[in-house]
């Protein structure tokens, strides 16, 4: 009996053209309230405590700032891509550094349409705060001080649970859940990374290619 297949992928930038970092700060920050990043560059702060910095000077009503997430494209083959995991019983898993309140908005229909798993810290959006994002409990398996979620650690869980792991993703962060992986798919900085460590990867631009190779197992 073969061993059963379960995708996980990151979001920004692997399921989306761009970070969500990316569109906000060329709409709307400029230099002084990008500042924290450098901080977290030169390892002063962690990932989440620049991003949670930066989204603070956001001041956009709600409805105008929801709007403009909603106007956020992404890979049109995940949709298929979704559907064939649920046709073929693969668990799917979105597992992201970023926070639920921009992936709900931009394809929260499809993960409730077809059962997709969201890993991810919670956030909530005020104009008068900005964009806050929240790690889950340190008690949580998945909980990292660095990012807030550890996609290792959810690599990790689902390879215990007896599947096969196919992770997918672009960034620093996918760089230990994809040595964790059984297949991996890496674009940018990921692929990058994991020929200089040897970590056996497939390169992909998009869905199309993560769909073909479900398709033929």
């Amino acid at each position: 009996m073969s061993i059963q297949t379960a995708l996980i992928s990151d979001f920004d930038g692997t399921l989306t053209p761009e970070d969500f970092f990316w569109y906000v700060s060329e709409r709307w920050l400029d230099a002084e309230a990008l500042e924290p990043w450098q901080r977290y560059l030169d390892g002063k702060l962690s990932h989440l405590e620049a991003l949670n910095l930066i989204f603070s000077r956001i001041r956009e009503p709600a409805a105008a700032f929801d709007a403009f997430i909603k106007e956020i494209p992404f890979d049109p083959a995940f949709v298929k891509t979704a559907a064939l995991c649920r046709e073929k019983n693969i668990p799917f898993y979105i597992c992201s550094a970023g926070c639920d309140y921009y992936i709900e908005r931009i394809i929260g229909a499809y993960i409730r349409e077809y059962g997709i798993r969201l890993v991810t810290n919670h956030g909530t959006y005020s104009p008068d705060s900005g964009l806050k994002m929240f790690p889950p409990a340190e008690g949580s398996p998945f909980y990292d001080p660095e990012v807030g979620i550890s996609k290792a650690a959810l690599v990790k869980k689902v390879k215990e649970e007896g599947y096969r792991v196919v992770f997918a993703g672009d960034g620093p962060p996918d760089i230990a859940p994809a040595a964790a992986a059984d297949v991996v798919f890496a674009k940018r900085i990921l692929l990058e990374e994991c020929r200089k460590r040897h970590i056996r990867t497939c390169r992909f631009d998009g869905f199309e290619d993560i769909y073909a190779y479900l398709k033929e197992m």
